[in-house]
C-alpha cells in the first residue's frame, strides 16, 4: 500500500519530462527563439530520445546498486529527478535555455533509469511471480492517471501562458516529493538474505558494459529475445519526434491538443487495457506475450500514417488512444519480463541488459526518424515517416511469433537444430 501511495505523487515529475509533452513544448515554446526550424526539430528529437538515450547508464546503476540497501538507494535517485526536473524552469527562452533545457531533461531521465532498474530487485522480494503481473499492473495504473493529470496540467497551463512552465516545472518538482518521503518506508522482504548473494556473486561476476556481452552470449533465448525487442522498440521510438513535429508544422495544434494526442490519451487508455494484459502476462511466458502484444503497436502506427496523410485531428487521438493500449502491456512487460528468463541474483543485471540495449535503439531512432522526415518532407511525402515505422514494427512483431513458434516445438528439435 505504502509503494502504490508513492505512486500516487511520484509520477507528478516524471510527467513533466515525458518524452511527448516535452516535445510539444520544446516544439512550440521555443519556436520564436531565434534556432532555425532544424535546429529546432533536433531539439524536438533530444527530449524524445531523453527517456531512452538515458538507458545506456542502466548497467552503471545495476553495478552500483549491487550489495546496496535498494530502497534508500532508488529514494537518492527519485530526489535526483525532481532537481533536475524543477531547474528546468530557470532555463530562459533562447538558445541556451533551449538546449539547458534537453540537458536537464537527459540528466531527470538518466536518474530515474537507476529506479527502474533496480526497482525490479525490489518488486522481486516482496511479491511473488504469480501475483507480479497483477500488482505491476495495479502500479503502472496509478502512475498512468498521475501522468495524465501531470501532463494535462502543462498542456492547458502552456495555452494560457508560454511562460508559465518557469512555474508549473518547480511545482510538479514539489509534489512529487511528497511520493518520494512515502517510498522511503516502503520495506523490501529478504534484503539482508539479497545483499550477501549480490555481494558473493559480485566476487565472479561485475556488472559493467561488458557484462551485457557475456549475459547475451550465455542465455542465447534472452540474446534471441532481445534481438527482436531492439528492432521492434526502434519502430516504436521512432515514432515521437515526428508526431510532435507534424502537430505542431502540418496541424498547428493547441499545447493542449498536442500533448492531448502524445501523452494524456495514450495515459488515460493505459488503465484500461492494464488488467487485460496483465492477465495475459501473469499466464504466459514473456515471448509468448509479446507475440500478441506486439500487434496493439502496429495498429497504432499505422493509425499514426493514415492521420498525417489526411491531416486528421481525430485520428491523431484514435492513435494516442491505440499507442495507450500497447503501452499498457509494454509497461508490465518492460518492468518484469526479463524476469523469465534471470535467476533472482541476477535480476538487475538482466534488467540492465535489456534497459541499455533499449537505451542505445533510443540513441538511433529519434535522429533517424527526423531525418527521415527532413528528406521525405523535401519530396511532399512526410506521411511516409510513419509507414517506415509502421514495416519496422511488423518485422519486430513477426521475429516475437517466430519466438514462440520456437518455444514450442520439442526439446529434441531444439537441440538438433543447435547443433
Amino acid at each position: 500500500m505504502r509503494e502504490i501511495l508513492s505512486w500516487a505523487f511520484l509520477p507528478l515529475f516524471l510527467g513533466a519530462v515525458e518524452g511527448g509533452a516535452l516535445g510539444v513544448v520544446v516544439k512550440k515554446a521555443f519556436g520564436e527563439c531565434g534556432v532555425s526550424a532544424l535546429e529546432l526539430n533536433l531539439a524536438v528529437a533530444v527530449v524524445s530520445a531523453a527517456p531512452n538515450v538515458a538507458n545506456l547508464s542502466s548497467f552503471l546503476w545495476a553495478g552500483w546498486a549491487r550489495g546496496r540497501r535498494k530502497v534508500p538507494f532508488i529514494a537518492s535517485l527519485q530526489t535526483a529527478t525532481a532537481i533536475s526536473v524543477g531547474l528546468i524552469a530557470a532555463m530562459p527562452e533562447n538558445r541556451f535555455g533551449l538546449w539547458g533545457l534537453c540537458a536537464l531533461a537527459t540528466l531527470a531521465r538518466t536518474s530515474w533509469t537507476g529506479v527502474i532498474t533496480v526497482r525490479a530487485a525490489v518488486w522481486r522480494a516482496n511479491y511473488p511471480r504469480e501475483a507480479r503481473a497483477h500488482i505491476a499492473g495495479n502500479m503502472a495504473t496509478v502512475q498512468s492517471l498521475v501522468l495524465a493529470l501531470s501532463g494535462w496540467i502543462l498542456g492547458v497551463g502552456m495555452d494560457l501562458s508560454p511562460r508559465s512552465f518557469h512555474m508549473i516545472f518547480p511545482a510538479l518538482a514539489l509534489l512529487g516529493i511528497v511520493g518520494n518521503v512515502l517510498w522511503r518506508r516502503v520495506p523490501m522482504r529478504g534484503e539482508a538474505r539479497s545483499l550477501r548473494a549480490e555481494t558473493e556473486d559480485a566476487g565472479t561476476r561485475r556488472i559493467d558494459a561488458g557484462s551485457i556481452v557475456r549475459t547475451l552470449r550465455e542465455d542465447r533465448p534472452y540474446a534471441h529475445f532481445m534481438l527482436w525487442m531492439w528492432i521492434f522498440g526502434l519502430g516504436n521510438l521512432m515514432i515521437g519526434a515526428p508526431q510532435a513535429i507534424v502537430l505542431e508544422d502540418e496541424m498547428h495544434a493547441t499545447y493542449t491538443q498536442g500533448i492531448l494526442a502524445t501523452t494524456v490519451i495514450p495515459l488515460l487508455v493505459m488503465p484500461l487495457a492494464i488488467p487485460f494484459w496483465a492477465r495475459r502476462l501473469g499466464r504466459s511466458h514473456v515471448v509468448d506475450f509479446r507475440a500478441v502484444h506486439a500487434w496493439s503497436f502496429v495498429a497504432a502506427t499505422a493509425v499514426l500514417f493514415l492521420a498525417s496523410w489526411w491531416r486528421s485531428m481525430p485520428l491523431f487521438y484514435l492513435a494516442g488512444a491505440l499507442l495507450g493500449v500497447g503501452f499498457a502491456g509494454g509497461s508490465l512487460a518492460w518492468n518484469i519480463g526479463h524476469q523469465d528468463f534471470a535467476p533472482p541474483e541476477r535480476d538487475a543485471e538482466y534488467m540492465a541488459v535489456h534497459v541499455t540495449l533499449n537505451g542505445i535503439r533510443g540513441l538511433i531512432a529519434p535522429f533517424l526518424a527526423v531525418g527521415l522526415y527532413e528528406g521525405l518532407k523535401a519530396w511532399g511525402l512526410a506521411p511516409w515517416t510513419f509507414f517506415v515505422c509502421t514495416l519496422i514494427n511488423v518485422v519486430g512483431a513477426w521475429g516475437f511469433v517466430m519466438l514462440r513458434k520456437a518455444r514450442r516445438r520439442p526439446v529434441t528439435t531444439l537441440v538438433a537444430a543447435s547443433a
